[in-house]
């Protein structure tokens, strides 16, 4: 029998339709009947029994919202009877413990990495550039074009002939609508180099004119990418007057790792003779550090050294029930096997504080996401938004009322395991385990921040689709429905819908990601985001970014 509506804890008072449903429609559900009173469209949610205005709205057990007016039970959640509410937190002691999935079936299991000197194993072998400051884009533009296209990387060419067709259509006289788009996706069968994934630019409008401390934060982030265990090389390109300078960056590098040996090539503009010798050094240099990356191979590697990052953006009114909760058990999968797991995005944290605080395994790691949660908050506030401004247009629409209920089901990504650490911003993960990080809830600015935070794969669920990638961590796109996954093939790697029609459960979906993230660290697969070079890079300024 196909499923019509689904609780998502216990102690709930709404109910989520995993169909349409219609106005006068009779619902039973776990022995109690609800008479709908409005049309409930698929991802959305309504109340399971009376309230009065100011009641208390509860989802995934937490406070999501009070009522604004009288509802009558089977009515509608909206954002005009619904306003976002969400208890306060704060440290206390408890007896956290947590039952580890059986992860037997595992313990043999193995991925193929790039093991680097420093002892980090990567997924993947990308040769990067860095701009110390945005003066330096437009040689990295040329630089890029350059390389991309001679050496395999372009995923450009059937834009670039779609484009000729047309002019030469439009040449003869030819109707242009006769001309179709060749989309075959981008296998780097002309790559040069086999065993260098790709080649990035870090592209950023930082380094100089804002604050030193923006520059001071940009160049530990620069740094802590150069870092990465997926990099195996880089080219820096400096201008030369700006407030980031190239010393700088080298101490920040050295700073997070004394053992530093990758290829660092540096060029600065105002000490060459020209732009083009500046732009031609660079690249017949790069090609060098290419041949010299391109030796590295894959080698068999446990599983213990994979860093995922959880993520999630173009939520909808599912994320919480299907994608969200399968990447959560993957999460745990890999908790239980020693890897790091990290869950970021504060903003889309808030109304489950308290959960988080109580799994913190030590009392200075709990008060440090308080401190983090609260001045993030208060600086919100402080230009007149606030968390609770989180959700855009879409999350509404499709189901996300309040941020605290896009909140409760964003952090169930996170799995149920213990917090072993809370990091600020580009703070690297060195703890086996659940990480907390301090990010943006923006797509690109919390991508950006936990690679730099170590992640070597990110699971990056969506419901509305996203093309988000980054340019040094391969982001393995998740929907939550398959409706979407169809719509969106392009882009999106796994399907959860199957959670959604009960023909899976969360935990044969979190195995099934699980076996696709051990095939994509292995190079076996390449994730959609990958093939499509969607190379976001935004670094965060510290300032207020929901």
């Amino acid at each position: 029998m196909k499923r019509l509506v689904v609780k998502m804890h216990p102690s709930d008072n709404a109910l989520v339709a995993l169909i349409d449903l219609s106005k006068g429609e009779s619902i039973i559900f776990e022995g109690q009947t609800y008479i709908l009173q409005d049309d409930i469209k698929a991802k959305h949610k309504f109340y399971t029994s009376d309230l009065n205005k100011g009641d208390e709205v509860i989802m995934y057990g937490v406070l999501v919202g009070k009522v604004q007016c009288d509802v009558a039970k089977g009515s509608l959640m909206t954002t005009e009877n619904l306003k976002h509410a969400a208890e306060p937190y704060g440290y206390r002691q408890t007896d956290f413990s947590w039952q580890a999935p059986d992860v037997s079936k595992y313990k043999d299991k193995t991925f193929k990495g790039f093991k680097r000197k420093d002892g980090r194993v990567g997924t993947a072998n990308y040769w990067l550039f860095v701009p110390t400051v945005f003066c330096e884009n437009r040689n990295l533009d040329v630089i890029k074009e350059a390389l991309h296209n001679e050496l395999g990387y372009s995923v450009s060419d059937k834009y670039t002939q779609y484009t000729h067709h047309l002019l030469e259509a439009y040449q003869n006289g030819e109707n242009i609508d006769s001309v179709n788009l060749q989309l075959t996706p981008n296998n780097n069968a002309n790559r040069v180099f086999k065993n260098v994934d790709g080649i990035k630019f870090l592209n950023h409008q930082g380094g100089c004119g804002g604050t030193r401390q923006d520059s001071a934060t940009l160049s530990a982030l620069l740094a802590s990418y150069a870092n990465h265990p997926n990099v195996g090389g880089i080219t820096l390109l400096s201008l030369g007057c700006q407030h980031l300078q190239v010393q700088d960056f080298v101490n920040d590098v050295k700073k997070q790792n004394p053992a530093f040996d990758k290829p660092l090539l540096i060029f600065e503009q105002q000490q060459t003779v020209s732009e083009e010798a500046l732009v031609a050094n660079a690249i017949k240099k790069t090609f060098e550090g290419l041949i010299e990356i391109n030796k590295y191979e894959r080698t068999a590697t446990p599983l213990s050294e994979l860093c995922v990052g959880v993520k999630c953006g173009g939520s909808d009114g599912f994320s919480g029930v299907s994608a969200n909760p399968a990447v959560g058990y993957t999460s745990d999968l890999l908790v239980a096997l020693g890897a790091k797991v990290l869950l970021a995005e504060f903003p889309e944290l808030c109304g489950v504080e308290q959960n988080l605080i109580d799994r913190c395994t030590t009392e200075t790691s709990a008060k440090k996401f308080i401190d983090l949660m609260q001045s993030y908050d208060a600086l919100a506030h402080k230009v007149g938004s606030g968390f609770h401004m989180n959700p855009s247009p879409g999350n509404i629409k499709d189901g996300l009322i309040t941020d605290a209920i896009k909140s409760a089901g964003a952090a169930k990504k996170g799995g149920t395991a213990p917090v072993v650490d809370v990091l600020d911003y580009t703070e690297p993960a060195t703890k086996a385990g659940l990480s907390l990080v301090c990010t943006p809830g923006n797509d690109v600015e919390a991508t950006t921040g936990k690679a730099a935070s170590g992640a070597t794969l990110i699971l990056f669920t969506t419901g509305l689709g996203t093309p988000t990638g980054n340019p040094v961590c391969p982001v393995i796109k998740v929907a939550t429905n398959s409706i979407l996954a169809k719509k969106m093939s392009d882009i999106i790697d796994i399907d959860c819908g199957p959670v959604i029609s009960g023909e899976k459960t969360i935990e044969e979906m979190g195995e099934d990601i699980l076996e696709y993230c051990i095939k994509a660290a292995s190079g076996e697969i390449i994730p959609k985001a990958v093939q499509l070079n969607q190379d976001d890079f935004i670094p965060w300024k510290r300032g207020v970014s929901l």
